[in-house]
């Protein structure tokens, strides 16, 4: 026995609300925010019947109904048929699309100009990190600098928009790590009302917390299975090494408590001196929560690391006496519950993934999402700000995705962050 086609091509004139249409032509060329979706409203009816083809696609199984039946046939000869004029509710719609053409076109430039300034920062970094030893006062002064250009886009605008940044730009996951570490220790600090001073002395903190693991050899630093407990130990030592060379370089004693605090936790269990609550540096207890964020999200062997949806849920829920109760919630509450890079299915099926938050919307982020009818290279990137029907219904893993999805959404296997510093965030 055949099975039925998952698809059917449906007369124009049989349409009816409650079936699940596809549309086959490109999605620049109709009103509508996504290509595959069902028939709501009597106005979307008459939208498709604008669109000029005689049948489409529909999806029996999506659908809530079958088509109407086709129209008795007449004697009389095929009148043309009528062009139906547009209401002022359809002329709004393209509108809609219109502007969200923008929007999306907005959105890419905003993804390049991140991408251009990460590996440029990234570069920079390198660098740094290269000649620290050779001329330390250059370095730390061009440190300095580099902080202090991205204290300058973060306060730019009260808003301020994470990226995730496709990983096919990263290289050596050290500089990444600590400018993910920098970024997003920076914009909780911004919603924590820290000054401008403690914004730098952690940017600071943040290009330099893992300077101690240069005293450790590479095959332990970028071991990808589990540690010896010798090894461990030796791990656990970055912290010491880091101080030492922090003191060389004469670094402000905030950025020293950084270095030194990193891994120290609220109720006790961290290392290397087992701190506890206020002890502990308010500076570093911030890093503690981006740092171990982000550890969690890129592990050395990428295919135990969380998605950053789980990452953040495990946080939560089983680190939580580890870290500054108030900070972590905003932190959160700044990610969203659904961070950048996390697989996500949309209230009507359509599966993407977040690619961007902003902070002050953090449920309602940009997502890319796949249709197969649009070239991967053109990916409909939704502003969820702007299409309020749509909402995140629930995150997925990667590995429940079928090839021809997983293929398609790329889902990043390191992720990395950068801020939107160019753009004005647009408002609701």
């Amino acid at each position: 026995m055949c099975a039925a086609p998952r698809t059917v091509n449906v007369p124009i004139e049989q349409l009816c609300i409650g079936l699940y249409v596809h549309l086959d032509i490109p999605w620049l060329d109709h009103s509508f925010a996504l290509s595959s979706f069902k028939i709501k409203t009597e106005q979307e009816l008459r939208a498709l019947k604008q669109l000029g083809v005689p049948t489409i696609r529909v999806n029996p199984v999506k659908s809530d109904c079958r088509p109407l039946p086709p129209p008795a046939p007449s004697a009389e000869p095929k009148a043309e048929p009528e062009k139906l004029e547009l209401t002022e509710e359809e002329q709004e719609k393209i509108r809609e699309k219109k502007a969200r053409i923008d929007r999306l076109i907005r959105e890419r430039n905003a993804i390049a100009e991140c991408e251009k300034q990460l590996l440029k920062t990234a570069t920079a970094l390198k660098n740094i990190n290269r000649n620290l030893f050779s001329r330390p006062q250059e370095s730390v002064q061009q440190a300095e600098q580099l902080i202090e250009q991205m204290v300058d886009s973060l306060l730019i605008d009260k808003d301020i928009a994470i990226h995730l940044m496709n990983d096919k730009i990263a290289g050596e996951d050290t500089y990444y790590h600590s400018l993910n570490t920098a970024v997003l220790t920076m914009m909780l600090a911004k919603e924590l009302s820290f000054s401008r001073e403690d914004l730098k002395l952690l940017g600071m903190g943040c290009l330099f917390h893992d300077i101690g693991k240069m005293e450790i050899p590479d095959r332990v630093v970028n071991k990808t299975f589990q540690l010896t407990k010798a090894e461990m130990h030796l791990m656990q030592q970055h912290c010491y090494y880091g101080l030492k060379i922090a003191d060389k370089l004469a670094l402000p004693k905030q950025v020293r408590d950084i270095i030194a605090q990193h891994h120290e936790y609220i109720d006790g269990s961290g290392y290397p001196q087992g701190l506890k609550g206020d002890v502990i540096s308010p500076l570093a207890r911030v890093v503690a929560i981006t740092n171990a964020y982000d550890n969690l999200c890129n592990r050395p062997n990428y295919q135990e690391s969380m998605s950053p949806h789980e990452a953040m849920a495990h946080m939560f829920s089983q680190l939580r006496k580890q870290f500054d109760v108030p900070a972590l919630n905003l932190f959160i509450r700044s990610m969203g519950i659904y961070p950048p890079g996390t697989i996500v299915k949309l209230s009507d099926g359509t599966l993407g993934m977040v690619i961007a938050v902003n902070s002050q919307k953090p449920l309602r982020p940009s997502v890319l999402i796949y249709d197969p009818s649009v070239p991967k290279n053109e990916a409909i990137i939704l502003d969820l700000m702007h299409d309020p029907l749509l909402e995140i219904t629930q995150s997925m893993k990667p590995g429940q995705l079928s090839p021809e999805v997983h293929d398609y959404l790329s889902p990043r296997k390191r992720m990395t962050y950068f801020f939107d510093s160019e753009r004005q965030i647009e408002k609701n």
